[in-house]
């Protein structure tokens, strides 16, 4: 049994969506994600990819994210914001509440834990 994985999408074919259409606020983002893991327990790992909008966020579980290219400002619900970049990296907790919204089309590498 491999004790690790990488990180690559060669060979995986994205899933394509877009947030619920009560919650974009501007805009008409789509979404493709690259799964590469999903463990027993509630654990996800993979690429995800958003074009240009804006909409509203909440979160019921842990998310560790790293932005690879693009940009995006995420605003939390207190009005604290965030300007995301390539390089720049976040933990989310659940119950985090505000929006997002993607100025250039954004690519994150992600673990989700329920």
């Amino acid at each position: 049994m491999t004790t690790y994985l990488r990180l690559d999408t060669d060979g995986i074919e994205p899933e394509t969506g877009a947030p619920a259409a009560d919650r974009i606020l501007s805009g008409a983002p789509g979404f493709r994600t690259w799964s590469v893991e999903e463990a027993d327990g509630g654990l996800y790992a993979g690429i995800w990819e958003a074009t240009p909008g804006k909409w509203q966020i909440v979160y019921d579980e842990w998310e560790y994210f790293h932005i690879l290219s693009g940009y995006s400002v995420m605003t939390a619900e207190n009005g604290e914001t965030f300007h995301l970049r390539a390089g720049d990296r976040m933990i989310l907790r659940p119950g985090f509440k505000g929006t997002w919204e993607v100025i250039e089309t954004t690519r994150k590498d992600y673990v989700i834990r329920l």
